[in-house]
């Protein structure tokens, strides 16, 4: 049994916090995700995109009337608009796993990864659009194709979590899982380091935490996986 990996990194910070002092921490647990990943399985395959450091395009209007003509129909201009969105998301296809680095930048995701979202929640490949569909004229494409998505963040305050003394000012989790539902991903799977503007013992514990919960998952989602 060999899964396909789709390793995404969103932070600004392009060193790993495990060895640069101002590293990123999402980079530091996406990297341990993927290294325990492989241990366990020396044949997987990895697909790696760095939208932190090399950001896709916004989406704007020429790519909007681009994704919303139909294929055949598309002129050349037009399938050239979204030669990147349809590389993004052909990677999102192929993968069984994704895995995301997803730090909290005010509150919510970066924008680099915000255009990511936007770039692989494509009508017609992601998910399906007909307005004389009865009832719902939008559905995920990509229900029951078994994937699962994991977010690791990173959070400078801390009480983000449910229930915890700040959580509704925490929309990163929240607004990813929305997105991934919205085109059919619903196997999702977050943890979290906290205390980045504090530093010293508390953020060194809340790491080690978060370090510990990601080796456990990974474990567990490969106890769980699928034959294929």
């Amino acid at each position: 049994m060999t899964n396909t990996l789709l390793h995404i990194d969103s932070s600004a910070r392009k060193d790993n916090s495990l060895l640069s002092e101002h590293g990123s921490h999402t980079r530091r647990l996406t990297q341990r995700f993927v290294n325990a990943w492989i241990a366990a399985q020396p044949g997987a395959r990895v697909i790696r995109r760095d939208v932190g450091t090399q950001p896709p395009q916004p989406v704007c209007a020429r790519w909007i009337h681009a994704a919303f003509t139909p294929e055949a129909a598309r002129e050349e201009w037009m399938r050239e608009q979204l030669r990147a969105s349809d590389e993004l998301v052909d990677e999102l296809l192929a993968a069984d796993v994704i895995v995301a680095g997803v730090p909290m930048y005010n509150f919510g995701p970066p924008a680099q990864f915000k255009a990511w979202i936007d770039n692989i929640v494509r009508v017609g490949r992601t998910f399906g659009f007909d307005r004389n569909r009865e009832g719902d004229p939008y559905w995920p494409l990509l229900a029951g194709s078994g994937k699962r998505l994991v977010l690791l963040s990173s959070r400078g305050d801390f009480g983000y979590h449910a229930g915890g003394r700040i959580a509704h000012m925490n929309h990163v989790e929240p607004s990813v899982r929305t997105a991934f539902a919205y085109i059919g991903v619903t196997d999702f799977h977050s943890i979290a380091a906290e205390y980045d503007e504090y530093g010293g013992e508390r953020q060194s514990a809340s790491l080690g935490h978060a370090e510990s919960a990601v080796d456990a998952l990974v474990a567990r989602l490969l106890a769980s996986a699928p034959v294929l």
